[in-house]
């Protein structure tokens, strides 16, 4: 029976894809001298709609990097995504003083954001989009002004369901088609 149970959770960790955003040596001061240690920001995701992040710290790398993974894990949300390929709307996402940029790309154009952005994206599985960081620096308030946007993005769907329309109605007919495929979605 333990042993089904492990094999189901390697499957499960199995899916996730994480990518190392960022390691911080940090120092606690002590009557002996500093201590130092480590703090890990991760990004964990299925590359299919999931992802998450998280924060870890111990004395040694590997062991911040398992927490921060951990964390991830706990810490996952669900963004619909237009074709499973973009963005379905222009967003702003804040945190602190780091702002975000996120817009929805034409195929062909591939992931425009920088590092620690890039990396939610890249784990989200979005292979077109340009997002733009404004304010901050700061890794950390660069990602959670990113989740903080893709909190807040609505599939056509959603917005359909709220309004209590059809997807049809609330997207309308696209020059390219687009808007028959998003109400088979």
């Amino acid at each position: 029976m333990a042993r089904r149970e492990s094999r189901d959770r390697d499957e499960r960790d199995s899916e996730f894809v994480d990518k190392l955003v960022h390691i911080n040596r940090v120092a606690k001061v002590v009557k002996g001298g500093r201590r130092f240690g480590f703090a890990a920001l991760v990004v964990i995701g299925d590359q299919k709609g999931r992802v998450g992040f998280g924060h870890g710290k111990a004395r040694e790398v590997p062991e911040a990097i398992r927490k921060a993974t951990e964390a991830a894990k706990r810490n996952l949300i669900r963004v619909p995504l237009r074709e499973g390929r973009t963005l379905h709307h222009d967003i702003d996402g804040r945190h602190g003083a780091g702002r975000v940029i996120l817009r929805a790309a034409p195929p062909g154009t591939g992931i425009i954001a920088g590092g620690p952005m890039r990396a939610v994206f890249e784990t989200l599985g979005v292979q077109d989009v340009v997002a733009k960081s404004m304010g901050s620096a700061n890794p950390y308030n660069m990602i959670r002004a990113t989740f903080d946007a893709l909190k807040r993005e609505q599939s056509p769907r959603m917005v359909a369901a709220r309004r209590g329309k059809k997807v049809t109605d609330i997207v309308g007919r696209r020059a390219d088609g687009a808007g028959e495929a998003l109400a088979s979605e």
